[in-house]
């Protein structure tokens, strides 16, 4: 059987250079503390020694329940169909078992790392707090309740003279991971003036706004999910009015000569998060029978978003303020 002839190279040809394989990033390990008493208490590290003599307690391969939140699905079945008619989705309360290892270089130091860990876990004094920080200095924390798993078992493979093996198990009603930091947005703007001038000549005629009104005031959620916001008003503010789609709520602006909804040097202060739901001012005066009918305090979404304020202010400059926390699906 022939030989198959060989194409030489071009002179100038020069073979293709092999790519780069890709290079790790450095990177340091994960920091993981847990504070009880409502986050108040003593922060104790799971992943790092105490001191030099070794009275540590640590994080085991095993944990479950710190990514995605669970999710619940709803749909309706019929009798003359197959399957099911998906209806909507909710996600539930985050359930997290964290195994844990103590080991004292005594017995007594052994003991001292139970009660400091069943003291910071136990829901009576509040919730604990986890915090999680990566190699590049991101926080994120999550608030849960001790559910169970230090009732203890001193079988051979679980407990020793001076050492024990726990599997921590915890809820957090509040599914979400939080950020360190608040995300604060400001708006400031004039009252109004005396239409006509007494102390200068009537002309030029200066007219000054005491209206607010936008269709596309812009908010940035840098969140995985929708956040709540806290609005304040400082008035005063004859009136006002915040929507967001469909969604609005607000305190109309009376009559002229009526009294403005926020008085000057007061502030009102609109919490919209679950289980708040307050519009109070700074004397803890309730607005809600004040609100225009059908409120809804809705929520900012992830990413951009916008939304539409008209406010009419008093006779004098007024302040409008949002505080939002980003929430995530993960650490």
């Amino acid at each position: 059987m022939p030989i198959p002839a060989i194409t030489p190279l071009v002179k100038d040809q020069q073979p293709a250079p092999l790519p780069l394989p890709p290079q790790p990033m450095a990177w340091g390990h994960t920091h993981v503390t847990i504070t009880g008493s409502n986050g108040q208490g003593e922060e104790i590290s799971l992943t790092s020694f105490a001191t030099r003599e070794w009275p540590v307690i640590l994080i085991q391969a095993g944990a479950t329940g710190l990514d995605m939140p669970p999710v619940e699905l709803h749909a309706d079945d019929s009798p003359n169909l197959d399957g099911s008619i998906y209806r909507g989705s909710r996600v539930a309360a985050r359930q997290v078992m964290i195994p844990v290892y103590l080991h004292g270089i005594d017995r007594r130091t052994l003991k001292d790392l139970k009660r400091r860990l069943i003291s910071a876990l136990n829901p009576k004094n509040g919730f604990c707090v986890l915090k999680f920080a990566e190699g590049d200095s991101l926080t994120r924390t999550l608030y849960a309740y001790y559910k169970g798993g230090m009732e203890g078992d001193e079988g051979t493979d679980n407990a020793g003279f001076r050492f024990m093996k726990y599997g921590l198990q915890l809820t957090a009603f509040d599914p979400y991971f939080y950020g360190p930091d608040m995300q604060v947005a400001e708006w400031q703007f004039g009252g109004g003036s005396p239409f006509l001038k007494t102390s200068t000549a009537f002309f030029p005629l200066k007219l000054t706004k005491g209206v607010l009104s936008s269709n596309a005031i812009p908010i940035v959620n840098s969140g995985d999910v929708e956040a709540w916001p806290v609005w304040e008003l400082k008035g005063p503010v004859r009136g006002f009015k915040m929507t967001a789609g469909n969604q609005s709520f607000g305190i109309a602006a009376g009559a002229s000569g009526s009294p403005d909804a926020v008085p000057a040097g007061r502030t009102l202060t609109v919490d919209t998060r679950p289980g708040y739901k307050t519009l109070k001012d700074d004397q803890g005066t309730n607005y809600w029978p004040r609100l225009d009918p059908s409120p809804a305090l809705w929520p900012v979404p992830a990413g951009k978003s916008s939304v539409s304020v008209d406010l009419v202010a008093g006779s004098s400059a007024a302040t409008l303020k949002l505080t939002l926390r980003p929430r995530y699906e993960s650490y």
